[in-house]
């Protein structure tokens, strides 16, 4: 299997922490030299292992944005 390689090209913020260490993040990434898109995913501590997760192009991710924002707390 090839392996998939991954650019994080902007590092937005942590959304939460694992007691592994492992982080829950929202990055800008570039995957196999393609256009970097939004991604959460958990990632281990060294950024050496990550969970599946979910991409997200800018439209989706300003759509999310939307629907976020009316959630009331």
């Amino acid at each position: 299997m090839a392996e998939i390689k991954h650019d994080i090209v902007q590092h937005i913020g942590i959304l939460s922490t694992s007691t592994k260490g492992w982080q829950t993040e929202l990055n800008l990434i570039s995957w196999s030299g393609r256009e970097p898109k939004y991604d959460i995913r958990d990632w281990s501590p060294e950024h050496d292992k990550m969970s599946k997760g979910i991409t997200l192009s800018k439209k989706e991710i300003l759509e999310l944005k939307k629907l976020l924002a009316t959630i009331d707390q």
